[in-house]
C-alpha cells in the first residue's frame, strides 16, 4: 500500500502567546538554537523532532500542544481516516517550504493535523 502508511509522529506544535517570546526559553530547553524562525512561527529541530512555537488559536485547532502525524501521500491518507469516522477540517495545502498540510477531526472532536514534506 504505497503511499498510505503514516510515517510517524514528528512534529509538535505548541501554542504561545508570542513565538518570539518563547524562543529563549525553547532554546535552553532543548540545548539548541532555532533553525527557522519568522512572524508566525519559530522552529528548533532537535534529536530528529520538529519543535514549532506557533501562535496559540483555538480555531486552527492548536489551544494546547498538536502532534502532528507525518504521511508520505495527503492525497491518499485522508480519505481512509475519513472512511474510519474523521472528518476533513481542513483539506491539504501548501504551507510554504515544501510541505503540505491538512486536518481533520476525529469523533471526539478532536483536531489531527497530517504533513506531507514534498
Amino acid at each position: 500500500m504505497t503511499g498510505s502508511v503514516t510515517q510517524d509522529i514528528k512534529t509538535v506544535l505548541h501554542p504561545v502567546s508570542g513565538p518570539a517570546g518563547a524562543k529563549a526559553v525553547c532554546t535552553a530547553l532543548l540545548d539548541v538554537p532555532p533553525q527557522t524562525g519568522g512572524t508566525s512561527y519559530v522552529g528548533f529541530e532537535a534529536e530528529g523532532q520538529h519543535i514549532r512555537l506557533v501562535p496559540g488559536d483555538a480555531a486552527q485547532g492548536i489551544a494546547s500542544p498538536v502532534a502532528s502525524w507525518h504521511v508520505p501521500d495527503l492525497a491518499v491518507k485522508p480519505a481512509g481516516v475519513t472512511a474510519a469516522g474523521a472528518t476533513v477540517k481542513e483539506p491539504a495545502h501548501d504551507v510554504g517550504g515544501g510541505r503540505l498540510v491538512a486536518t481533520v477531526t476525529d469523533p471526539d472532536g478532536n483536531v489531527l493535523w497530517l504533513l506531507q514534506d514534498r
